[in-house]
């Protein structure tokens, strides 16, 4: 029999104040002296105590027990439905919702909640007196804040072979999440106990990742889908394009067939504008821009060659290495080359050659990121090598601003989506840049030291105020940066504006004045040229001044020879001369010793 105890307390006791009142002393325990303990009692003296001006503390050390969480969601899909239907039959359950849509009782219970929900609805639309409604409309005062940037959170690789965190994306809707592409990009170095694996972050649990990506090949580029937040598209390191539905669990739900995939790793995919929101497109150093349905993955939908030449030809085309696509302009995509040259195409070109309009040539090696600015279209950045550079679409021969060049090199970079004038840039020094140009142009805004890794890659979430940024040992690393550099200034758009109109038509003016040097230069050359000509014979032929040139070799050559006879005939004279004067010498001696013996012979 178990034994019940029912506490009751009247309601209106509950949160009452402590009362406190007087009341007389109460003895509780009384311990009288013992005198047989007084006779034990030896007086110590002298008595020696060290004294010291700290006190003395006992140091204790307890061991609890460690509990680990985990964070799981439910996708609730089906209704509840009555235990002998089957809902997936259809016609069963259309019969079961007409049937109970019929009820008398199902009437009236929905009118009942109909009436409640209208009572919420009403208290949602009641406006607060205390909330600011037209925020747009306030100037913004500056404050004298200084720029700053602190960390929030880092997420580390848990495998033991860390690898470098290519690629980030945030979650389209809520922002709480962030899938990382992990992939060692150095050339021919994939360790035996490499994991494959990537992962999605949620950006309040840092210690353990949320879910796994299984790819066959480690992924160098993430992209969640921005319509349907639970598919997420990568590209792999052996070229293959594959797609997860993170409700359909850790492996990938369609791969792109092998042999009509990229040749070389996918560096960069992005979402199309399209009304199904299933088409994406791809890039490669292979130098192929590919087109997906990730509905259909068996092959790409079209193909397009980098090749400059406008012929096609796999053999020269440029490796691509990022890509660019702004959804208020879907027929123009830009994709950034190994070669630091950054190739603007038109997609409905009616052929290959036709959708390469023009290139933009000014960095010295791969342009590592690319990306419009999302106030002004027509303006895009580039980040390659050892500088980021802002380009405009009117001037191909140079960029119209560029930063200076920097002792490491410049890894990736992005706009800020809420101001015009602010772009961030990483470096292989593990050093995040953030640059205001309507501030200063010389020198970055903020610097921060964000690790000492290199840091490969850089994604700033919607709002502007957090950014993660991607390390060479796979730790990414989540900042907040201060309000003044996510809070858009007074007229701050008009002024960017001008600034870009400034600086291209000054690029402008420079590139004719150049243009102008380059044809004086030109004509120069050519009427020295005509000059000289006239002062000869005569225009001659080809074949003329090769035979002219012919008959002047042989010439030298019979003058060199004839040089050389008349040389060694010399020579042979001269030693001649020197043989008869020998003889003669040896002639007039031979007479005066023979005299000389015969005077001796009659003495």
């Amino acid at each position: 029999m178990e034994i019940v105890y029912v506490y009751t307390k009247k309601r209106s006791e509950f949160g009452r104040q402590c009362n406190f009142s007087d009341r007389p002393a109460e003895l509780h325990v009384d311990i009288l002296p013992d005198p047989s303990l007084a006779a034990n009692f030896i007086v110590r003296d002298p008595c020696d105590v060290a004294i010291q001006c700290a006190q003395d503390t006992s140091e204790h050390e307890v061991n609890t027990e460690r509990f680990e969480s985990e964070s799981r969601g439910i996708n609730h899909v089906e209704g509840g439905w009555h235990k002998d239907l089957n809902p997936e039959d259809m016609e069963a359950t259309i019969r079961y919702r007409k049937k109970v849509e019929k009820d008398e009782h199902y009437q009236n219970t929905i009118m009942q909640i109909a009436s409640l929900m209208e009572h919420c609805i009403k208290q949602n639309n009641a406006i607060d007196i205390y909330q600011q409604y037209f925020e747009a409309e306030e100037v913004f005062e500056e404050s004298d804040e200084q720029p700053l940037a602190k960390t929030i959170n880092v997420f580390r690789d848990p495998n033991e072979v860390k690898r470098t965190a290519t690629s980030l994306s945030w979650h389209p809707d809520d922002n709480r999440k962030l899938a990382v592409a992990y992939s060692s990009l150095e050339f021919q170095k994939a360790p035996k106990n490499m994991s494959f694996d990537s992962y999605i972050w949620d950006i309040e649990t840092p210690n353990k990742p949320e879910m796994t990506l299984k790819p066959v090949s480690p992924l160098v580029c993430l992209e969640y889908n921005p319509k349907d937040s639970h598919i997420l598209i990568g590209g792999g390191y052996n070229g293959q394009i594959a797609y997860w539905d993170t409700r359909k669990g850790s492996q990938p739900v369609e791969m792109s067939a092998v042999e009509h995939s990229h040749r070389d790793p996918v560096y960069k995919v992005v979402w199309l504008q399209s009304k199904t929101g299933m088409d994406t497109f791809s890039a490669s150093t292979d130098g192929q821009v590919l087109w997906w349905d990730i509905r259909k993955m068996s092959e790409p939908t079209e193909r397009l060659v980098l090749d400059p030449c406008k012929k096609g030809n796999l053999d020269n085309a440029l490796g691509a290495i990022s890509l660019e696509f702004e959804t208020t302009m879907p027929t123009k995509f830009m994709v950034g080359t190994e070669q630091g040259l950054v190739v603007s195409c038109n997609r409905k070109a009616k052929t290959p050659a036709e959708k390469i309009v023009c290139t933009y040539g000014g960095h010295h090696g791969p342009i590592y990121a690319l990306q419009r600015n999302p106030f002004f279209p027509k303006n895009f950045l580039t980040v390659g090598d050892w500088t980021a550079r802002i380009w405009s679409e009117d001037i191909k021969e140079s960029s119209i601003m560029w930063t200076k060049y920097h002792m490491a090199y410049l890894l990736d970079g992005c706009w800020s989506p809420v101001r015009p004038s602010v772009f961030f840039t990483v470096k292989m020094d593990g050093t995040l840049d953030v640059w205001d140009i309507l501030f200063k142009q010389n020198n970055p805004t903020l610097g921060v030291k964000v690790c000492d890794d290199a840091l490969y890659s850089i994604r700033v979430q919607e709002n502007g105020r957090f950014l993660g940024c991607g390390s060479q040992l796979g730790t990414v690393t989540m900042l907040e940066i201060s309000a003044g550099l996510c809070t858009l200034q007074k007229n701050e758009k008009a002024l960017v504006s001008e600034m870009f109109e400034r600086e291209t038509k000054r690029e402008k003016i420079l590139e004719a004045r150049h243009r102008e040097m380059r044809l004086k230069e030109r004509s120069r050359s050519e009427q020295s040229r005509e000059d000289e000509v006239k002062e000869g014979d005569g225009e001659e032929t080809a074949e003329e001044l090769l035979a002219r040139a012919e008959k002047e070799f042989f010439e030298i050559l019979e003058a060199e020879k004839k040089n050389e006879r008349n040389q060694e005939k010399e020579t042979d004279k001269e030693k001649d001369v020197c043989d008869e004067k020998n003889i003669q010498e040896n002639e007039t001696n031979g007479v005066a010793s023979y005299a000389r013996r015969k005077s001796v012979m009659l003495n």
